[in-house]
């Protein structure tokens, strides 16, 4: 009897033991894309209140792409921040960063009321891995582990797989620094939005322009933050604020590590291209469009060390922080005082002054 109620408590403690594996996610190690997947659903399921898992389109190979909708059901339409990652495949350090930072922030809504106060106003719309096909491509060998594409064939009499995804938007597409060689790693696509996860992005991004204050995008590698356009002919009307939060975000993120991130267009202080996701968001409307370039300078390039993880992205965070805090700031400080200036108003119309109002 004693040896079968011993055998009972080893049984549950095993039990338990596995379920607690089970929801415990490494915030600091690489994930394939099913560790991600399950971890997107456990998070869902241990924040109901405030997350959601939302399919907005499939990949080439019928994929479903999912993001994380993070914010407070308040019943009326919100504002919201866009941020994807995984848009090159072999760029690990961003779907990485993306789960860091669905993290800190559900951590941060617990106790910070700035953050409690984010979430009322915002929604965050969060795609951990937007190149699904692409990212479990690199995970297969050591002879994928640098792919870049996504996994749509080349057109007809072309032997080479993949379209780039970062030049196959609609903006100023096929212009400057693509490819229209099949076989290229900056090869833009047959056309502008051919590809069915920019079609994704374009149709869920543009059918809510409106509510987007902030459309960030991550990716690696170079320390870089990047802001419309990248082609050099073009100039984003708002192109001093956003270099201003751009360099603020950069402090940001030097307070924390001491990493030095440069700001600028891609033109100024990478190279020139078109069809970009970043200067799509801009060209729609999307006030602060920001193209994350994280860690590090090519001492490792696309193959970060996983000790690396933790502290580019809490740097990262620092950064992303600002740009949001900003966006979420100048958005809702501005509604508050309009919204007072125009009761004022109403209450002279009606004769109320300063003396009488009680």
């Amino acid at each position: 009897m004693l040896s079968s109620a011993l055998s009972l408590v080893v049984l549950l403690s095993a039990t338990g033991a596995a379920a607690v594996e089970r929801v415990e996610h490494d915030y600091y190690k690489y994930h394939p894309m099913p560790e991600i997947t399950d971890w997107m659903a456990q998070v869902a399921k241990d924040h109901p209140d405030v997350v959601t898992v939302v399919e907005y389109g499939q990949t080439y190979e019928k994929r479903t792409i999912s993001l994380l909708k993070i914010g407070l059901n308040t019943g009326v339409q919100k504002k919201a921040i866009w941020m994807d990652c995984g848009i090159h495949a072999r760029e690990w350090i961003a779907p990485a960063f993306c789960q860091y930072f669905v993290r800190q922030i559900l951590q941060a809504h617990k106790t910070d009321p700035k953050m409690q106060e984010m979430l009322k106003n915002l929604d965050f719309y969060v795609t951990p891995v937007l190149n699904m096909d692409g990212y479990i491509h690199t995970w297969k060998d050591n002879t994928t582990r640098l792919w870049r594409k996504n996994r749509s064939p080349g057109p007809s009499g072309c032997n080479c797989t993949g379209v780039d995804l970062n030049r196959n938007f609609n903006a100023n597409w096929g212009t400057i620094g693509v490819s229209f060689d099949c076989c290229s790693n900056i090869y833009c696509g047959s056309q502008a939005a051919s590809e069915p996860e920019a079609q994704a992005v374009t149709y869920f991004v543009g059918s809510r322009k409106e509510d987007f204050l902030c459309f960030l995008t991550i990716h690696s590698y170079g320390q870089l933050l990047l802001v419309p356009y990248g082609h050099p002919n073009f100039t984003a009307s708002n192109y001093n604020e956003l270099m201003e939060v751009g360099l603020g975000a950069a402090d940001a993120i030097r307070r924390v590590h001491g990493m030095n991130y440069t700001v600028g267009t891609s033109p100024a202080v990478l190279y020139a291209n078109s069809g970009s996701s970043r200067d799509w968001a801009r060209m729609l409307g999307i006030p602060f469009s920001y193209t994350f370039e994280l860690r590090d300078k090519g001492t490792f390039g696309f193959e970060l060390p996983e000790d690396q993880i933790q502290p580019a992205c809490e740097e990262a965070y620092s950064g992303a922080l600002h740009i949001i805090t900003y966006a979420h700031d100048k958005t809702f400080s501005g509604a508050v005082a309009t919204a007072a200036a125009t009761l004022w108003t109403m209450l002279l119309a009606v004769g109320v002054t300063g003396n009488t109002l009680m």
